[in-house]
């Protein structure tokens, strides 16, 4: 039990006293890269899917 008990203790000090937590202003730059990123990924898939997905009908029409 002294073992989780220290564990415990090390694990909050390390989080409060050692850890740098980022600013306010650092974590919103932080999600907004994320979320143009994001955007930016979505709209890449979106457009290969649609390429994919005209490439295939037209090859079916080609057959059928």
């Amino acid at each position: 039990m002294s073992k989780i008990r220290t564990y415990l203790q090390e694990t909050s000090n390390e989080l409060i006293n050692k850890v740098s937590w980022p600013t306010w202003k650092e974590l919103q730059d932080s999600a907004v890269i994320v979320m143009i990123a994001s955007l930016i990924f979505a709209v890449i898939v979106f457009l290969m899917d649609t390429a994919f997905n005209k490439s295939v009908s037209f090859i079916y029409q080609l057959f059928a």
